[in-house]
């Protein structure tokens, strides 16, 4: 008798703030730009220059934190994730482990947000946390050549993490997840989720097990995937590798993987590390961060009317065909 196997999957999404400067120093967040323009001495990790949180993030990640039905901390603060990379000019990268700004939220999957429908009709997603933290440079691989350019443009553009449980058993159900996020931060107006230009990205870790059984699977992060099409590849491609090597009697190891889009398979990146790996420590340059009641209140006053609810008034209000609501609604601008 055949076995049959299922997986089990969650995401770590990144998303880049639509600030005007980054999240550390007053430089440029723009797209594009000749390489290292958009740089000073705290965003390339120069000796004694030091980090002031943009405020603006701070409101982003407490507004979808919010949208997306998170408890805020009214404390936390950052932390120095140690690992030595070229594109990473301190050494260090600014996130926060210990105590995130959002925690134990979720979404709901199978609704009017996506084509996605379940046997209920929709499914909750659970997010573990939401966190702030800078993204690295950029690393440019010359083709055909022998020499790898960095530019560091990028290198302190504001991200937030999301960080989903592993809710999620087929590619479908990761796209929906996905697009759901990408309305709803939309929506709030604190990112573009321009997949093409690395505004969103996702590392989808995944593992597969015996279907019917509790115990998980070892797995693996596939990262940076950064369009729907090469995430359903990727996904289907690890399903079957990993199935490959459980019925041959071999381990599947913990790693980090690649996805080559050209040649569209996925290949080991390194050793899957945790957090020990990366020896991480209070940023001592940074202070901790307390949010009043006040300050959330501000946030909330300001979060708009989202896709659920306008679907919900848009039928009820003017008995709008569900298929013109479905595109009035992809868009706030439009839906307007």
């Amino acid at each position: 008798m055949t076995k049959k196997y299922e997986m089990v999957i969650g995401l770590e999404v990144h998303v880049e703030l639509a600030t005007r400067t980054k999240i550390f120093c007053g430089c440029a967040t723009a797209f594009g730009g000749r390489p290292n323009s958009h740089t000073c001495p705290v965003c390339t990790g120069m000796p004694g220059a030091l980090p002031v949180l943009n405020r603006k993030v701070l409101e982003y990640a407490a507004a979808v934190g919010l949208a997306t039905n998170c408890r805020i901390a009214r404390y936390c603060k950052f932390d120095r994730k140690n690992y030595f990379y070229p594109d990473n000019p301190q050494n260090y990268q600014i996130s926060q482990l210990y105590l995130p700004i959002c925690r134990d939220g979720y979404v709901e999957i199978g609704t009017d947000e996506s084509s996605f429908q379940t046997c209920s009709g929709r499914k909750r997603i659970r997010i573990h946390e939401i966190h702030m933290e800078e993204d690295a440079g950029k690393l440019i691989h010359e083709e055909g050549g022998d020499r790898t350019l960095v530019d560091y443009n990028r290198s302190g553009v504001p991200l937030i993490e999301i960080v989903s449980e592993p809710d999620m058993s087929d590619a479908e159900e990761v796209i929906a997840f996905l697009e759901k996020l990408r309305l709803i931060i939309r929506y709030l107006g604190a990112s573009d989720c321009r997949l093409q230009e690395g505004s969103m990205r996702a590392d989808v870790n995944l593992s597969v097990r015996e279907a019917g059984t509790e115990k998980m699977g070892t797995r693996t992060e596939m990262k940076n995937l950064n369009s729907f099409h090469a995430i359903r590849e990727a996904i289907e491609s690890e399903r079957q590798r990993q199935i490959g090597l459980i019925e041959s009697g071999q381990p599947v190891i913990q790693e980090t993987r690649r996805w080559d889009e050209a040649e569209r398979v996925s290949c080991s990146m390194r050793s899957k590390e945790d957090a020990r790996d990366y020896r991480y420590f209070p940023d001592p340059d940074l202070a901790p961060v307390s949010i009043s009641e006040a300050f959330l209140e501000e946030i909330r006053s300001r979060q708009p009317e989202f896709r659920t609810e306008k679907t919900e008034r848009f039928r009820r209000e003017y008995d709008i065909p569900e298929y013109d609501i479905g595109i009035i609604t992809e868009s706030r601008h439009m839906a307007d």
